[in-house]
């Protein structure tokens, strides 16, 4: 037990202090104001999407030096990048200067991949979905407590902005403390594959009962060659196959696990939605600030950012507790939610009120945060960890590649360069038509199904019940 509560204390401690962050909801009133003196149009179409692209850039690269180094000097290197971020954005000056900070920080977002896969490498499977829990609600807590920090600080204390900057600083540099004392794990998933999981995972598949084996034919499939995908990276891993061998696994376990129509309906989903996600939260501020510019009013950023990341935190609870059954409603539901989302942005966009702006980024976060959760639950279900890494991996990439693409042509000024009204119309175009084509979905498998049963009905059978698809439903 002691062997689980030191790494899980550490990485939680250091989870909560590295999002802790009271500067984050007022970055954009930071750097238009007198501090950095920066235009609108450089903040928005020339320093922000620089994150984006370096975040595609390096996912990958960090993901493959993740698993190779055995995480923690990934979470190391993290650290040092949230530090090299907030001193430059004490210290430095110009847009040039603001672009290499946007950089520092996709590294640092980028290397999230190790934070979140560290404990799985230190605890066994059956901690796996607590120890999850404990890591992801440490960065939660350490975000809506930064945020709430920070709003109270300027609207109580009447602080700078500049103090939000120390803060936030100083939050990074104890957070920078406690990778260094985290053990050094001896196996990852890829290259230094422990043989004695593979065999334990054989023993445990070889246990099961009959019926739990039946089950697996017909839920799994065709994502239930856990133990061939084990073994193979183990084999890939601790051979000569190397990064080739790795990459070829990769390669093989992805055209496997994406023949699973459910999973793949979930994985566009979560690609297109995500895409989605990160524009409107990237972008929000600058809408606030030109509806209510901070340099003439008291803005409440930091309660908004606040309320909406407790709120997306108890949708992601109320996710594991609804009653529906997601194999049958769920591309239904994907379709009146991102709706919802769509209704949201337009709300945002059209209104221009500040408060409709608000209450509508709470919703939309709130949304969001419910329907990653279910899409989270229903492809990591019949996973081995293994592919869960990798799927989710793909599914990331997709959402950053889509991003980066609708960066380049809306918002940079090497592309449309729009004005922050005018994107937010096309972000909220591009949630209605993520629920058009969930409808499509739905329509079509409906009408499968129909076809399928009045086969059944010529052919003398006896039409059978909802068939159940590979993914389980809740």
């Amino acid at each position: 037990m002691m062997s689980r509560l030191y790494p899980t204390v550490l990485l939680c401690a250091y989870g909560f202090f590295s999002n802790l962050r009271p500067l984050e909801p007022f970055l954009t009133a930071f750097l238009l104001g007198p501090d950095k003196n920066l235009t609108e149009t450089e903040v928005v179409n020339e320093i922000y999407p620089i994150w984006t692209y370096s975040y595609l850039l390096l996912l990958f690269p960090v993901f493959l030096a993740t698993d190779y180094l055995c995480y923690k000097p990934v979470l190391v290197l993290q650290a040092t990048s949230l530090v090299v971020t907030y001193v430059m954005l004490w210290k430095a000056q110009g847009t040039l200067a603001m672009q290499f900070l946007e950089f520092f920080f996709g590294l640092a977002t980028a290397s999230d991949v190790a934070y979140y896969s560290y404990i799985y490498s230190v605890v066994d499977p059956a901690q796996y979905q607590r120890m999850t829990g404990f890591c992801r609600s440490a960065t939660l807590f350490g975000s809506a407590a930064g945020c709430l920090i920070g709003q109270l600080l300027l609207s109580v204390a009447k602080a700078e902005l500049l103090h939000l900057v120390f803060i936030t600083l100083a939050s990074a540099a104890v957070a920078f403390v406690a990778p260094w004392f985290l053990p050094k794990p001896k196996r990852s998933l890829f290259f230094h594959k422990n043989p004695g999981l593979a065999e334990d995972d054989q023993r445990s598949s070889s246990s099961k009962s009959s019926s739990e084996k039946s089950e697996d034919a017909e839920v799994k499939v065709p994502l239930n060659t856990t133990n061939s995908a084990v073994s193979r990276s183990s084999e890939a891993g601790t051979h000569n196959g190397g990064l080739v061998g790795v990459l070829r696994i990769l390669f093989e376990d992805f055209v496997q696990c994406y023949k699973c129509r459910p999973l793949l309906a979930w994985s566009l989903w979560w690609a297109l939605a995500t895409c989605g996600y990160f524009q409107v939260i990237n972008y929000a501020q600058p809408l606030w600030e030109t509806v209510r510019p901070s340099q003439d009013y008291e803005i409440y950023n930091g309660y908004v950012e606040t309320l909406s990341t407790l709120f997306g935190a108890l949708a992601a609870l109320l996710a594991g507790c609804l009653p529906v059954s997601w194999s049958v409603w769920g591309e239904l539901l994907l379709c009146v939610l991102s709706l919802l989302m769509a209704v949201c942005v337009f709300v945002m966009d059209m209104l221009k009120n500040i408060w409709v702006c608000y209450g509508s980024y709470v919703l939309f976060r709130t949304t969001y945060m419910l329907l990653i959760t279910v899409a989270t639950y229903q492809i990591a279900a019949n996973l081995s960890m293994q592919r869960y890494a990798l799927v989710f991996g793909v599914n990331t990439f997709v959402a950053l590649l889509l991003q980066s693409l609708l960066t380049l042509v809306v918002v940079d000024s090497a592309g449309l360069g729009l004005n922050v009204f005018t994107q937010f119309l096309v972000y909220g175009v591009y949630f209605a038509v993520i629920a058009g084509i969930f409808l499509l979905a739905w329509a079509f498998k409906l009408a499968s199904r129909r076809r399928s049963k009045q086969e059944v009905l010529r052919n003398g059978g006896t039409p059978p019940a909802a068939a159940s698809p590979p993914l389980a439903s809740i």
